[in-house]
């Protein structure tokens, strides 16, 4: 007999969404998705030219893709897109947040009220329209995975990202409010907390902080090396799978050892 459309061995029928899918981190977790035979929605927020080569990379590996144009801070454009989604596959089993503002690099004393305003409607604030529409498509589909790529910043402080730990660290907190309610649901959630990642927002934020402090972040940690974004995509595909089905309200470093 011949496998539900969109079915595989480590995902049920339906769809996955990976908001923030054009990103370093993003693009490769949804190559990651396609390859274990998911069919994948991306949304991203500007770059509709890496959102249409995202969608023919996964397309040519045989899976259904699409991308979709979305901002986070529109509760209703969020609400409806998710909506749609799941219409049109039938279930959404996998959602993965890998959206991350272009922050500047500060120190706690300097942050700009507007940036913080902003960062943390983007990144904190539209994590939670993303649950608040979702949650109730997953328990009618039968339940599902919820991933958030955060930072290890969270468990350990790097001087100057500020901006990008204390968002992250109010998703951290959502997420184990619906890991622990939601499980009833056959609903799991989870984080992936990178370390630094050559890749995606650090090739932008490095000529901010110079070539001193990116040598002294490599040295404290403890493979002496970064990550790739593919490293980070591998963690984050096998916990939405079947694999860590017995797996929910996780914290994982992959951070090559800098929160140790």
């Amino acid at each position: 007999m011949a496998e539900p459309l969109g079915a595989s061995p480590e995902f049920p029928a339906g769809v996955a969404v990976v908001i923030g899918g054009t990103g370093g981190i993003g693009r490769a977790v949804c190559e990651g998705l396609a390859a274990k035979g998911c069919d994948v929605v991306l949304s991203f927020r500007s770059n509709q030219t890496a959102a249409d080569a995202t969608v023919d990379k996964l397309e040519a590996m045989g899976r259904r893709a699409e991308a979709v144009r979305l901002e986070l801070t529109d509760m209703d454009a969020v609400a409806a897109m998710l909506g749609a989604v799941a219409q049109r596959y039938g279930r959404i089993h996998t959602l993965v947040f890998a959206s991350g503002a272009d922050i500047t690099m500060t120190y706690v004393s300097r942050i700009d009220p507007d940036e913080w305003r902003r960062t943390i409607d983007g990144d904190l604030n539209g994590f939670f329209y993303v649950i608040r529409a979702l949650l109730p498509l997953m328990r009618a589909g039968g339940g599902g995975s919820i991933t958030a790529v955060t930072s290890a910043g969270i468990d350990k402080h790097p001087p100057l990202d500020i901006l990008s730990v204390a968002p992250k660290a109010g998703v951290e907190a959502l997420l184990r409010g619906i890991a622990r309610e939601e499980g009833r649901y056959n609903i799991r959630a989870n984080s992936v907390a990178p370390g630094v990642v050559d890749g995606g927002l650090f090739h932008r934020i490095e000529a901010q902080v110079g070539a001193e402090f990116v040598e002294a972040m490599k040295r404290n940690t403890a493979l002496r090396r970064f990550g790739s974004v593919e490293e980070i995509a591998n963690v984050t595909v096998f916990l939405a799978s079947s694999g860590a089905s017995y797996v929910t309200g996780q914290h994982l470093c992959v951070d090559g050892g800098y929160s140790v």
